[in-house]
């Protein structure tokens, strides 16, 4: 049980992210209630029949009122509207948070609708996922030993930061906290950047004229690689446009060293490919280790 007691958690989009919140709470006893918000009635029904949430309203001003605890897990395009609506409905000492992907825009949106006085924002990010989607792809395991990452700023209270990571604690995860452009920078290049790829090369081979022969023979390594081209394109569109510098910065340096290898190559220069694989190698093993 928390520390700092809380009655009703609020989360705002029950999909996979926030579906999975809701359950790992209710199986720890985090809070007594979890009340869900969105805007579609029939998806918030269908979190009640599963168990994910207790009880829900469409109107988000409403749903947010009696809250100690709202989670925003909406794709990163719809978070300012998302947070002017629960400005409008939360109570004065309610916490606030999130779980998207970039955290620069986010604390930008949260400041211009809450206020930068306001200090009871804390801007999160649960490092986990499938490539699944919606409240039927929620499982209660998906947090347990993953890393979620809080981007406080010098005005966000401690209180507040120490109500979040118990949050997400009682999840299973493990919570750091880490500057927001160090956030956007690091997970620039091990997330947005491979979905990107993915993404990049499934539409790349789509557009060949082969293209059935093409996918009948891809073998396993390429449905591995490619997973996560199955992610939700609205959410990873809002992902790169609100983290688009870091993420170009990325895809610059990707390029530069696809065009070392390119050259290599053109070369028929194997050695030099060697060198690059054997490193990328041993990175790759001690990371897995």
């Amino acid at each position: 049980m928390a520390e700092h007691k809380v009655d009703i958690v609020c989360i705002i989009g029950t999909g996979l992210i926030g579906g999975s919140l809701a359950l790992a709470l209710k199986n720890t006893g985090f809070c007594k209630t979890i009340i869900g918000a969105g805007r579609t009635e029939t998806t918030l029904q269908k979190a009640v029949e599963l168990g994910v949430i207790d009880d829900y309203d469409t109107d988000i001003s409403r749903a947010v009122a009696n809250a100690d605890i709202i989670v925003v897990s909406v794709p990163l395009g719809a978070m300012r509207a998302v947070f002017e609506q629960v400005n409008n409905g939360k109570r004065d000492d309610a916490i606030v948070t999130d779980a998207g992907s970039a955290k620069q825009s986010v604390i930008q949106d949260a400041e211009a609708m809450f206020g930068i006085g306001f200090d009871q924002f804390v801007a999160g990010h649960p490092i986990a996922g499938t490539e699944n989607s919606g409240v039927t792809a929620a499982f209660a395991e998906l947090y347990q030993q993953r890393r979620v990452i809080l981007t406080p700023t010098d005005n966000t209270s401690t209180q507040a930061v120490d109500a979040v990571r118990e949050m997400w604690q009682a999840t299973g995860a493990e919570v750091e906290t880490m500057d927001a452009a160090h956030h956007d920078m690091v997970l620039a290049g091990t997330s947005h950047l491979p979905h990107l790829l993915a993404f990049g090369l499934v539409d790349c081979l789509n557009n060949l004229e082969d293209v059935d022969e093409v996918f009948r023979f891809a073998a396993g390594g390429f449905r591995d690689f490619t997973r996560i081209a199955s992610s939700d394109p609205v959410m990873w569109r809002d992902i790169c446009l609100n983290n688009r510098d870091e993420v170009m910065a990325m895809m610059k340096r990707y390029r530069d060293e696809m065009e070392k290898m390119y050259r290599a190559l053109e070369a028929n220069d194997g050695e030099k490919l060697r060198e690059i694989f054997e490193r990328a190698k041993k990175v790759r093993d001690a990371f897995c280790d």
